[in-house]
């Protein structure tokens, strides 16, 4: 939410990669203090290339995407869309490592895309006194949604990469190597698209720095370690399906401090999407 807001003063190109310097910064002091280096020379070359194309897709082009999916349509129906990022690891894992795919877990994908289509999806009824028929809309912006598809496949990506590299590495250094790998894709996007200009411009915006900051924080450095630690600690299944209840928590800050108006519908949608989650990988 605090991207969501800093996105909309600065633009979300400028957010993500501000929010990658300071995270890198912000990793670089907490592994100092707790592994004695400011950057990850311990690992090896094996977990530096997987871990780096992991950062790239996720952190480069996946949250490339997201994050301009949070400007479109929010942060609560993006985070609700990336409830996907589950089922479509487990199809990864299914397509490229050879696992099992349970009836049960087929069942938990099929609910959990129909609970993110009652939300994204409603019937348009028709004028009174005229002919036409009720039609099936989308609810929000289709670029909006589908830039909130394509962030959850390239977390999906970015997830099945990362624990492939990571192994029983330490997961804040882990999570270093991929923010870096991230920093660098971005940096070329901006040098591609010549966007400094903009960037100078989100800089000296306090309040919108300030959030990023603050996102930042709980973000790359704080969410995305603590979610590597919880795949080394316990099962990936677990972890990913209490990681999935974002888009139940959302709610409550979205209706009080962005005043949204959320429908039962949506708010049975999310609930929907969470359960299928929960019943992909709880068995």
């Amino acid at each position: 939410m605090s991207f969501e807001a800093a996105g909309k003063r600065i633009g979300s190109l400028s957010v993500n990669l501000i929010r990658l310097y300071l995270a890198f910064f912000i990793y670089s002091i907490y592994l100092y203090f707790t592994r004695g280096m400011f950057f990850p020379t311990d690992a090896t070359g094996f977990a530096w290339l997987w871990l780096s194309i992991s950062g790239l897709v996720g952190f480069a082009l996946g949250d490339l995407l997201l994050f301009q999916a949070f400007v479109v349509v929010g942060a609560r129906v993006s985070m609700l869309i990336m409830s996907l990022v589950p089922p479509m690891t487990a199809l990864l894992g299914w397509m490229i490592l050879g696992e099992t795919l349970s009836v049960q877990s087929l069942a938990g994908m099929v609910i959990t895309i129909s609970g993110i289509v009652l939300v994204v999806m409603k019937r348009e009824n028709p004028e009174p006194n005229t002919n036409k028929k009720n039609r099936i809309k989308f609810s929000y912006p289709l670029v909006g949604i589908l830039l909130a598809v394509g962030g959850a496949a390239g977390q999906a990506v970015g997830l099945v990469l990362s624990k492939y590299g990571m192994k029983d590495y330490d997961a804040f250094a882990a999570s270093q190597i991929r923010v870096m790998a991230g920093l660098v894709g971005f940096t070329l996007i901006f040098i591609f698209m010549k966007r400094w200009d903009k960037l100078k411009t989100g800089l000296r915006d306090r309040k919108g720095m300030q959030l990023t900051l603050l996102g930042s924080i709980f973000g790359p450095f704080l969410g995305v370690s603590f979610s590597l630690l919880a795949v080394q600690n316990t099962s990936a299944g677990v972890a990913a399906t209490i990681m999935a209840i974002v888009p139940v928590l959302i709610i409550p800050p979205a209706i009080i401090l962005f005043k949204e108006r959320i429908s039962i519908r949506e708010v049975i949608g999310s609930i929907l999407a969470v359960a299928g989650v929960a019943l992909l990988f709880l068995e």
